[in-house]
């Protein structure tokens, strides 16, 4: 039997990366993934194939929309190839894949493929594909299993019209009319994918607005973005059923006045979130607990019920992020190390990558109000920035909430061009407990959007930008 300091159960950005740290810090460990391919959700159905694919659309979007602008004239017809545009999605996931498989040998980390499972606290059985079993020795374990679409308990998914985001980032063809339940970050970004290619999108939403969980004024700008790019919004409708008739499939809600409402079309993307991953883990023969939602139970170490086995990423409390997970994933193996590490939940950013991008950190206005802080606010339009001009991009805005008393920056808010990469000004600038004096301050090179951050900073200092 094979003994391990670590084991490390799921290879998505939690997994790999725990396993990566803990090679770093010295530790015999191993790597075990019931997939042939390693990165989990992430790299294979989720993060990766997504970008991919909004990128490869925003290309072809430009061109038929936006060329003739720049003065870039094409002769002929602009004609779309899916098949070649979902096989180069497939290029950069097996590119990305490959780097982890390099990585897992770099740092010397043995890679077991089959389903794992606890015979007790320190022993793991490895199920393999062809039918083999293995047992190994553990004196700590991540759990790092990540998470599979929801859906809604009168909905039957047949991964043909009625799909998740897996079925979505490979279909044969661009659907006519694509229904949207959900109007979070999986059902927006891959709406606009094929808003993009040519469907008619329209986005069905429980709450009475998209991206719900984020400030309201980056889902009011977002909103009136997408719908200038021809994407239908159908806020506070709560669907009833979804029905397929041979190529069609219906929906059937009712509105805020509880009107009767039906929406049909020839796919129907379900996007209601993402639910932990645990089923089959035999948690119990090892005294770790797991609640009714599938969800482990996790002190402030990230150690479960039992004290040598953790668990990380979209099992545990807080939001569904590669990058928490990852974050997560480092901090377990310090621990397991015997270091000190930290995570800051407030300070973890998030992103919806549609065009115009949003991304936020820290608090809302929202939550800002209901906990009764006192506050500043800074606002500055991005059709402002000469950046912006330049490359047409002028959609959207930054937001920065400020301390009413002490200046400090509270919250940072943002829609528009590459702002998935500019929030990382705010979370550095939050870290280190930055005013929005301080931000106000800094040099930020001309023409960038990053000049928003820093007049959004002026704004919320004492209401004087200086192009606006």
């Amino acid at each position: 039997m094979s003994t391990y300091d670590v084991a490390v159960i799921g290879s998505g950005p939690g997994g790999y990366v725990a396993a990566i740290r803990c090679a770093q810090l010295g530790m015999k460990t191993v790597l075990i993934e019931k997939y042939a391919s390693l990165g989990g959700t992430c790299l294979n159905v989720g993060c990766i194939p997504s970008k991919a694919l909004l990128d490869s659309s925003h290309h072809y979007y430009d061109a038929i929309s936006h060329f003739e602008e720049h003065g870039i004239e094409i002769p002929g017809e602009v004609k779309l190839n899916l098949q070649k545009m979902i096989e180069r999605k497939q290029s950069v996931v097996n590119q990305t894949v490959d780097g982890i498989n390099f990585l897992m040998k770099k740092n010397k980390i043995d890679v077991l493929q089959g389903v794992a499972s606890f015979k007790d606290a320190t022993h793991i059985n490895i199920d393999k594909a062809e039918g083999e079993a293995e047992t190994i020795d553990a004196k700590n374990t991540i759990i790092a299993t990540g998470s599979k679409p929801s859906t809604l308990p009168f909905i039957k998914i047949d991964k043909e019209r009625i799909i998740t985001s897996t079925e979505a980032l490979k279909l044969k063809e661009v659907p006519k009319h694509l229904l949207v339940i959900g109007g979070g970050v999986i059902g927006l970004e891959l709406g606009q994918v094929y808003r993009r290619l040519g469907a008619e999108v329209s986005v069905v939403e429980y709450m009475d607005r998209i991206i719900p969980t984020m400030d309201a004024a980056l889902s009011k700008e977002l909103t009136k973005s997408l719908k200038k790019q021809g994407v239908k919004f159908f806020v506070s409708h709560k669907v009833g059923a979804v029905e397929r008739q041979g190529d069609e499939v219906i929906i059937k809600a009712e509105d805020k006045k509880g009107n009767s409402v039906e929406f049909k079309g020839d796919y129907c993307l379900v996007s209601v979130g993402r639910r932990p991953y645990t089923e089959g883990l035999n948690a119990d023969a090892a005294g770790v607990k797991v609640d009714d939602r599938g969800m482990i139970e996790v002190n402030e170490n990230l150690q479960t019920s039992v004290k040598n086995i953790y668990a990380i990423g979209d099992v545990v409390k807080g939001p569904m992020l590669a990058h928490k997970a990852s974050e997560e994933g480092t901090f377990a193996a310090e621990v397991i190390a015997g270091q000190k590490p930290h995570i800051n939940y407030n300070l973890i950013p998030g992103v919806v990558y549609t065009w115009p991008e949003v991304a936020a950190v820290g608090k809302t206005e929202e939550q800002l109000k209901e906990e009764g802080v006192k506050y500043k606010e800074g606002k500055f339009p991005m059709r402002a920035l000469g950046r912006s001009r330049a490359s047409g991009d002028i959609d959207g805005m930054v937001k920065i909430l400020s301390h009413a008393e002490t200046d400090e920056v509270l919250g940072v808010h943002m829609i528009g061009a590459r702002v998935a990469d500019l929030i990382a000004e705010a979370v550095t600038a939050m870290e280190f407990r930055a005013s929005a004096e301080d931000i106000s301050r800094m040099s930020h090179a001309h023409p960038t959007y990053a000049e928003a951050v820093k007049e959004a900073a002026l704004d919320a200092t004492d209401n004087r930008p200086i192009h606006m």
